[in-house]
Formats: C-alpha cells, sequence, structure tokens
C-alpha cells in the first residue's frame, strides 16, 4: 500500500461541525470507520471519575431505533462490528463492515451515538461489569503500581491523576440520571471526527456520513485549559501489598511530553533507544538479559493532548525491587548524561522508519494513522515527511529530552506485589 497522502486523502468538513476524511483503497472489499467526539473524563468532576467511560460504554445497550439485541443481531448477520469507548479527552468510536454494509453499520453508529435510551436494566447490568472490571484491577499488580503511579505524579486536580474507569465508590455512586446527563452536556458534532478507509467510492461514503449525522447538533463542554503537570524534583514512593502475588510489578517515570511539543517525536526517538527496540532497548538489554533481575523490562512514551506518562514498567521478584530500580535508573542516567553513539541510533532510527509500512499495511492501521494526523493537527503530509523528520534527528536532540523530561535522582515509582515478609 502507498503512503497516505495529500493526493488520496479527502477531507471535507460538514456544516455542523464534523470532519470526514476518506481514503479508498479497492484491493480490500472491507471498510473501516474509526472517529472520536471531544468529550472524555477531563469534561467529568473528580467526585464521579469513571462517569465518562460508563456513558461512553452505555451507548450502545440501546437506542431509540434498536434495542441492545437488535444491535448485535443485526451486525452479526452480516459480520460486521460497531463500538464507542470512553477516553480521557475523546470518546473514540468505530465500525467494521463490508462496504455494501456500510448504510446498516452508520446507522447503528449514529442511532447509539445520537439517541441513546440508557435501558436502567442494562445500565445495572452494565454497572455489574464495570464494578467485576474494578474488582479484578485490585488484584492485578501492573495495574495497581499503574493506577498509583499516576496519583504520584500528577496534581491531584489533574484529569490525569485518576483512573479512568473510576473506583468502586464512585461508579456505584453514578446514577441512571448522571449519565444522562453527563451524555447531554456534551455529546454533540462540533469537533467530531470520522475517518473512513476501504473499497469505498470517496462521494458516496461522504454522502452516507451525511445523512448519518449532517442533522445532528447536540452540545459540547467548553473546557478550560489542562492544570500544569510541573516537573518532579523528588522522589515520591508508594507501595502496594497485594496478598497471594509473586511477582512486584515497578512504574518509575514523569510526566512527559504531549503529541503537540515540537520535540516529541525527539522523546519518541529516545524512548525506542531506552526501552523498546530490539528485546526492549538499553532496559531490557541491561535490566532483564545481563543483570537477570526483571521477567520484563521496557519504557512507555504515552503522547497525546497533555503530559501523558514517560515511564518505565518491570515485572520482578519480589527480592529484586530495589536492585531493579537501581539498573533502571543507572539506564536513565545514562541516556541523560552520554550521547547516544551514532550507530546505535542509527539503528534505532532506521526500526522506527522500517516499521512505518506495518503500521499501514491494514484499512484499519491506515484509518487510525490518518485519525491521528487530524487529531493533533500534523498536516495531511505527514506521513510523507515522517521518514526524514527521523533522520534529521541528532544525538544531541535525544540527549536534550532526556535531560527536559527525565531525572535518575527525582521521580515517581509505585510498586506493586505481595507484602513484605514482616507486614
Amino acid at each position: 500500500m502507498s503512503i497516505p497522502g495529500p493526493s488520496d486523502i479527502t477531507r471535507r468538513e460538514l456544516p455542523n461541525g464534523i470532519t470526514v476524511l476518506v481514503r479508498e483503497n479497492h484491493n480490500n472489499p472491507s471498510m473501516i470507520l474509526s472517529g472520536y467526539l471531544p468529550v472524555g473524563a477531563s469534561d467529568e468532576n473528580v467526585e464521579q471519575a469513571g462517569l465518562a467511560t460508563f456513558t461512553a460504554s452505555a451507548l450502545m445497550r440501546g437506542a431509540a431505533h434498536h434495542t441492545f439485541e437488535q444491535i448485535y443481531e443485526e451486525l452479526e448477520a452480516v459480520g460486521a462490528s460497531v463500538g464507542v469507548s470512553g477516553g480521557t479527552h475523546t470518546t473514540s468510536c468505530g465500525a467494521k463492515s463490508l462496504v455494501e454494509d456500510l448504510p446498516l453499520a452508520l446507522d447503528v453508529l449514529a442511532d447509539v451515538l445520537r439517541r441513546p435510551t440508557f435501558p436502567s436494566e442494562e445500565i445495572e447490568r452494565l454497572r455489574g461489569e464495570i464494578l467485576t472490571a474494578l474488582e479484578e484491577r485490585a488484584h492485578d499488580t501492573r495495574r495497581m503500581a499503574d493506577l498509583a503511579f499516576h496519583e504520584l505524579a500528577y496534581p491531584q486536580d489533574h484529569p490525569y491523576a485518576h483512573s479512568l474507569i473510576g473506583y468502586t465508590e464512585t461508579v456505584s455512586a453514578i446514577s441512571r440520571d448522571d449519565l444522562v446527563e453527563f451524555y447531554n452536556g456534551g455529546y454533540g458534532s462540533q469537533g467530531m471526527v470520522l475517518v473512513l478507509v476501504g473499497d469505498v467510492e470517496t462521494e458516496e461514503a461522504l454522502a452516507q456520513v451525511e445523512e448519518a449525522f449532517g442533522d445532528w447538533e447536540g452540545h459540547v463542554y467548553e473546557r478550560a485549559p489542562l492544570p500544569a503537570a510541573p516537573r518532579i524534583t523528588d522522589v515520591r514512593e508508594r507501595t502496594i501489598s497485594i496478598p497471594g502475588k509473586t511477582q512486584s510489578d515497578i512504574v518509575l517515570g514523569y510526566p512527559g511530553p504531549s503529541r503537540f511539543d515540537p520535540a516529541f517525536l525527539d522523546a519518541r526517538l529516545c524512548n525506542i533507544i531506552l526501552g523498546v527496540f530490539g528485546l526492549m532497548g538499553r532496559l531490557g538489554e541491561s535490566v532483564r538479559e545481563e543483570q537477570g533481575l526483571a521477567y520484563y523490562s521496557l519504557s512507555r512514551l504515552g503522547g497525546g493532548y497533555g503530559p501523558a506518562p514517560w515511564c518505565v514498567i518491570a515485572g520482578v521478584n519480589p527480592t529484586n525491587v530495589e536492585r531493579a530500580t537501581d539498573s533502571i535508573r543507572a539506564e536513565i542516567r545514562r541516556i541523560c548524561e552520554e550521547p547516544v553513539e551514532a550507530e546505535e541510533l542509527a539503528d534505532n532510527k532506521a526500526f522506527i522508519t522500517g516499521s512505518l509500512p506495518l503500521q499501514i499495511e491494514t484499512n484499519k492501521g491506515v484509518a487510525q494513522t490518518i485519525l491521528n494526523m487530524e487529531r493533533y493537527n500534523l498536516g495531511l503530509d505527514y506521513l510523507q515527511r515522517y521518514t526524514g523528520m527521523i533522520n534529521e534527528i541528532t544525538a544531541e536532540r535525544v540527549q536534550a529530552v532526556a535531560q527536559r523530561w527525565l531525572d535518575p535522582d527525582a521521580y515517581a515509582i509505585a510498586v506493586a506485589g505481595p507484602p513484605a515478609p514482616h507486614q
């Protein structure tokens, strides 16, 4: 598949504020639709943590023209799928079908987004599923360490400090009226983005989208700017004891760059060197392979609208937590203090640019890539400029982003695992 760009992506703004992007691919009879609405957990109150995710999940439980059962019966009959899921800043929506079933997929998606009915019985069933997931999280060392890390790394009033799916006490207290109120306040056409990729005719696809969504208005929340997430200047630690576990999970990190930051690609390359490339980069080579201190060790760069985490995660024997942490910090210190050598830099650049074709070899991959190009204002020619931008990054730029966001002596660290013997 050729690299998507301005010559084969059509971008259209509808009068009601929806942006639609279409790319034809006639080598596959299927169609992928990926999209989002600008409503999410950043629009909810802390006291109602999980409300946005609960609301998004509830949309598929029934709408004006489709009951819960009808939604899935109609879609399954033709092998199609439709979904909606909540996020921090956006609510994602999507569909997959054969091209001849696009009208059906759009009809179902438009119905659940525009006319949800929030059936009480289904709401209670969904609440039970969320509470079960929260109970499972409480026994998951990696997820509990990640939850505690966010609470340590971000100010209490920051959306990133709180759980996306909420907590047992908040989800238990959310009423059907709360879901309806949140929906009515924040679901609308303004700022919505839809991307269609597959065996479609562009103008026909645009007309079908406009038929399904063109007369929708709704409402969108007014958003204040995100609170600041100051650089961490001390060591913030928390240990979570989970009885019955044999492994400890470590999350050590910092608030990182937003996807809008001009240095984001520099940070991405730095992150890949630190803990992604090959068998998980330098961390995997040192902490896991050479020293045998971890079952896994890698680094993760969030990106997104705001300062999402840049962190190292590792699973270790509980007796190795301190040694593994020291080894992780040593690799962070090394990438901050020593410029990356030319050969290692070239290998990691080749890894990034070489993986691009894999990201866009499917309709789904292309749709998600185009969606992110629109989401972060990257331009329709972004993929055509991508390799050049990566190859321009120098060792000095990699070191500069490491020094800007990472610090071996000031960080947030959460460890979840079995209780210590004396506890």
